[in-house]
């Protein structure tokens, strides 16, 4: 039964859309391997769709605020002191609003969403077969075919061993794609773990590769990636009214906080029940003696005396690295959080705006699972697992920056999309 599920979920329920739906579920698959072919073919799937529903796309209010937004980032280019870094920090944003809007319409159903949290659990495995072999296996290799199609680089920082990075470019990065597989896999494994007594090979394998993330994920050593980790499991332990879980998963997270923050003599006591890796990580005694300027405080810091300075235009988007560097004499490009980074590059007015619209698509569609009765009970938890994945997103860019990867930036666009095309299906139906 689940198989023809899947089956059915790749024919797309407008035959209109049947093309770029193929497109965009090759992009996905083919993305975490090979960000040109996924990327081109996630664009072809969006400008397809804008060709065939260009006047949905525009009517809908929530594109064009990113559409106000967009003029408003071009307007802050204008007042940039460095405007070639501020004309290419562009593209770290407005293509992807354009990306965005052209798949709002294209993702119109909950069996889409599970289509697309299949796929991106598929598409983990290639990386976490690379993370493990680089970090057990001391793979160290950088491998190019047909110049950008396939290009990876398997560890190419010495001063990381020990921590994940896989084909990604650092821990934290790879942390921020596997904590959105393990949400997503979460999700679809919730909805199917009574299946597992039937000995489902789909949900067998389900089941090993939402444990593998997870272990993955703690190989990462980002305390990011174990945070929206934790609030994850917390998030749908509640949903399922799983009050056990909710108490285990306070309990143990409870532990590992006083292993790293207690006072000395208490903290000894629970540093025998908690690892070294996990405590020492989490209060920074792994990596003592780190320089002033790499400390997540001063950067946010310097960025809202930035945002003091030019609390209208900003300083231009990529100034802060450069503006960083010239004071702390340190090479940091940004200072770990979006929302800090947009309002010191960009002014209070665009950062407003972009918070606003995240808020907006994010309280409606909460709403519509909380209040609409028109989304069916087997439906409700793939829409709750894309509402906890944008919720994660968010939580992420709070201490960390993901548009920066074309890889992070290009899937939080694409799930965001994913959730508001089926909350405006929801919508059309009552009006």
């Amino acid at each position: 039964m689940l198989g023809n599920s899947l089956n059915k979920s790749f024919y797309h329920p407008n035959p209109r859309l049947q093309t770029p739906w193929h497109w965009l579920q090759f992009g996905l698959i083919s993305f975490p391997l090979s960000p040109f072919l996924g990327g081109i073919s996630i664009v072809v799937a969006s400008l397809l769709t804008w060709r065939k529903q260009y006047h949905i796309i525009s009517d809908r209010p929530i594109h064009k605020g990113f559409a106000i937004l967009s003029i408003l980032l071009l307007i802050t280019t204008g007042f940039a002191s460095g405007k070639l870094d501020a004309v290419l920090g562009l593209f770290n944003f407005i293509p992807f609003f354009f990306f965005f809007t052209g798949l709002t319409p294209l993702i119109q159903t909950p069996a889409q969403l599970r289509q697309i949290a299949w796929i991106m659990v598929f598409g983990s495995i290639p990386v976490l077969i690379i993370g493990f072999g680089q970090l057990f296996l001391g793979w160290n290799f950088q491998f190019q075919f047909l110049w950008i199609v396939f290009d990876w680089i398997v560890a190419p920082e010495k001063s990381l061993s020990g921590r994940m990075t896989a084909n990604f470019m650092h821990p934290n990065t790879l942390a921020a794609y596997l904590v959105t597989i393990f949400i997503l896999g979460l999700g679809l494994w919730l909805e199917n773990y009574h299946k597992l007594k039937q000995n489902n090979p789909l949900i067998i394998f389900l089941t090993i590769t939402v444990c593998t993330n997870f272990i993955a994920l703690i190989f990462t050593n980002s305390r990011n990636g174990w945070g929206i980790t934790i609030f994850a499991c917390l998030a749908y332990a509640l949903y399922k009214g799983w009050r056990l879980i909710v108490a285990a998963v306070f309990t143990i997270t409870s532990l590992c906080f006083f292993a790293a923050f207690a006072p000395a003599p208490i903290a000894k006591f629970f540093r025998l029940f908690v690892p070294y890796g996990i405590w020492a990580r989490l209060n920074d005694d792994m990596f003592p003696n780190r320089p002033v300027g790499l400390m997540r405080k001063t950067q946010w810091d310097f960025a809202w005396n930035l945002t003091q300075q030019h609390p209208l235009t900003g300083s231009g988007l990529r100034s802060f690295g450069r503006l960083y560097k010239t004071q702390m004499q340190i090479d940091v490009n940004h200072p770990h959080n979006l929302f800090l980074m947009l309002s010191a590059e960009t002014g209070l007015i665009t950062t407003l705006l972009f918070c606003g619209l995240l808020i907006w698509i994010l309280i409606t569609a909460s709403q519509i699972l909380w209040k609409s009765k028109s989304i069916a009970p087997e439906n409700r938890l793939i829409f709750f697992s894309y509402i906890i994945t944008f919720s994660g997103w968010i939580l992420f860019n709070t201490v960390d920056v993901t548009t920066f990867d074309i890889r992070l930036n290009t899937l939080s666009w694409v799930f965001l999309a994913a959730l508001s095309g089926v909350m405006y299906q929801y919508q059309s139906r009552h009006k």
